[in-house]
């Protein structure tokens, strides 16, 4: 499948009832969706000297449909599940991080055999929302997600020092550490120090702000055996990765520069101790050029893997 830049147009193969089975499916037979997740073939495991490369596809769930200059870039349905099937298609992409919609839709695809699965747990800090930082849990359970058979799940933790709901999101994230714990499963904790500027969020991405925001997340929950970290690339990524002894991915966001700038970034900081791999959404699914599969393809050849794939 040939996709157009996404600022011109959708994709070439544009027959609006491409995934009408799934509106079928969702109508007659919703327990489909059990049934998928139940026969679905797991990953193989997760191993040290082998990282990790997660396609991130739960924005739209919190309203963040923009890409770049394209404010409504992630509105269409069926254009973002073109493109999750092109990227997962290449085999050096591990999994994916979801919202419970987008994870169903895969599921009934077929698209998950073989791949790591992440559900996206807080989502009600609705990009603008005027309590955007009372980011509530409604998106998956550890319960629901441990029945999905997936590997773990995320949370959004902003905290922002001048608001009075960060208390009850880092409140909620603790408890969503340990619910995940309890089942053995990994909870991607991504953190940000976040302020409030002309009505709108802003994540302070200077090195000092970064660290300390991995302090102050690593130490939610009663333990942290199975949490990791989900963090941004920025300048002296040397002491943001001093800061923790955790596993760590690398998020995308929506950066600025060219793509071979980002890129080297990515690959600079994939070098370093501690990083366990990608976990990268918009980037790599809206290029600029709508190429999906070179994109994918380019991100992949950066990670490193002196372990081979176990049987």
């Amino acid at each position: 499948m040939t996709l157009t830049p996404v600022t011109t147009g959708p994709a070439v193969d544009d027959d609006p009832r491409r995934y009408e089975h799934l509106s079928t499916t969702r109508l007659e037979d919703p327990g489909a969706v059990a049934r998928a997740a139940k026969s679905r073939r797991r990953h193989p495991g997760l191993k040290a000297g082998r990282q990790n490369f997660i396609v991130a596809a739960d924005h739209p769930a919190r309203g963040a449909l923009a890409v770049g200059s394209d404010p409504v870039a992630m509105a269409d349905r069926r254009q973002l599940l073109d493109r999750l099937q092109i990227a997962l298609a290449n085999p050096a992409v591990d999994g994916v991080l979801a919202s419970p919609d987008i994870m169903d839709d895969l599921l009934l695809l077929g698209a998950l055999d073989g791949k790591l699965v992440f559900g996206s747990m807080n989502r009600g800090g609705l990009a603008g929302l005027v309590n955007e930082f009372d980011d509530r849990f409604t998106g998956h359970t550890a319960a629901a997600l441990e029945v999905l058979g997936a590997d773990g799940g995320k949370m959004l933790t902003r905290i922002c020092l001048g608001d009075p709901d960060t208390v009850a999101t880092l409140e909620a994230t603790a408890k969503a550490i340990d619910s995940l714990a309890e089942r053995k499963l990994i909870a991607m904790v991504e953190p940000f120090l976040s302020v409030r500027e002309n009505g709108k969020v802003r994540n302070d991405l200077s090195t000092n702000a970064v660290i300390k925001s991995i302090g102050i997340a690593e130490g939610l929950g009663s333990t942290s055996a199975y949490t990791w970290m989900k963090l941004p690339v920025v300048a002296d990524m040397e002491r943001v990765m001093a800061a923790t002894t955790m596993p760590t991915v690398l998020l995308g966001g929506d950066p600025a520069g060219s793509q071979d700038e980002v890129f080297a970034t990515w690959g600079a900081a994939l070098s370093l101790p501690g990083v366990q791999g990608l976990t990268v959404g918009r980037t790599l699914l809206y290029p600029a050029d709508g190429d999906v599969a070179g994109a994918v393809a380019s991100a992949a050849s950066l990670l490193h893997h002196t372990t081979e794939i176990p049987e």
